[in-house]
């Protein structure tokens, strides 16, 4: 792939552009350079990637395939090109995060004060997103680390334990002794915990989130039925609701031990098991900064 970049570069700027010479321009070469760059990308990847007509150029379907990948591949270049740009301009370091805004909130933020005050100089960019956007955005190099929940990375990837998660079901008291005297008016015996969920508001995050994907196939597994299924963006939203007794919710043990400690929420005996789950940061393997090598340092350990 090496020896063809120089072509890669020459197709990606056509297809910028939408037309060669614009593009000749645009590289500071000839017409036919291009034209030839472009004949040899399609040779050695034996397919078409270009019509040309004399309104310009049109991408067939593997040129606009190829197209979107080296997009995101050149504008990363770009962006970290601007970043050293700018590291060099004003001496100051950078640091871009991307973490949920739960994670943000229960994991991150107790820690976040310190790291500041040992790092004033240091630019940090955070960036609240889905698990999911942070896994993309860290194959796609917009970030430099990202919480996740232990989830599959490729080689290019380090994945750091910073805690061990585990997923429960919550309902405050009030609304755990309506719904088992539904169950009782029904003759159904309170410590039937799968009809219990039968019988009541089931409160779980959105369908794209990394742990409802998680919770949802031992859901399925144990034919879990209930009600109604209330879907939210937020864990934090999750616990609010069960506290206020809407329904019984899927959350993370460990971010609502106050609320379990003062009887705020309980915790429902399962009839199954859920495993727990790893959470901690990601990074892309190789030199990394001082200041992320001083976060890698400061969630060595896990809590």
């Amino acid at each position: 792939m090496e020896q063809h970049l120089s072509f890669y570069y020459a197709f990606y700027m056509v297809a910028c552009k939408g037309s060669i010479s614009a593009a000749s321009k645009e590289l500071y070469i000839s017409q036919p350079a291009v034209s030839k760059s472009i004949a040899k990308l399609e040779a050695a990847l034996e397919t078409t990637l270009l019509i040309r007509s004399s309104k310009g150029v049109t991408l067939t379907y593997e040129g606009e395939l190829l197209y979107q990948r080296l997009k995101v591949a050149f504008e990363s270049i770009a962006l970290g090109e601007e970043q050293l740009r700018y590291q060099k301009e004003s001496e100051q370091e950078q640091l871009t995060i991307g973490i949920s805004s739960t994670l943000c909130k229960y994991v991150l933020l107790p820690h976040l004060k310190d790291f500041v005050k040992k790092n004033p100089h240091l630019q940090i960019s955070i960036l609240c997103q889905s698990s999911f956007e942070t896994i993309q955005s860290l194959k796609d190099g917009t970030i430099d680390v990202g919480f996740i929940g232990g989830f599959p990375l490729n080689d290019e990837f380090i994945f750091q334990k910073t805690h061990e998660i585990k997923d429960i079901f919550v309902a405050s008291k009030t609304y755990l002794e309506y719904v088992k005297m539904r169950m009782q008016k029904d003759q159904i015996p309170e410590d039937d915990m799968i009809s219990l969920f039968h019988y009541s508001n089931l409160m779980l995050l959105d369908k794209q989130n990394l742990s409802r994907k998680y919770v949802d196939h031992y859901i399925n597994t144990y034919n879990i039925q209930a009600d109604n299924v209330i879907e939210v963006s937020t864990m934090d939203l999750l616990i609010q609701f069960a506290s206020i007794g809407m329904g019984v919710a899927c959350v993370i043990e460990n971010f609502v031990e106050e609320e379990l400690k003062t009887g705020e929420l309980i915790s429902l005996p399962l009839p199954f098991t859920i495993p727990k789950r790893q959470l901690g940061l990601a990074y892309r393997k190789g030199p990394i900064s001082s200041s992320l090598e001083q976060l890698v340092q400061l969630f060595q350990s896990p809590f």
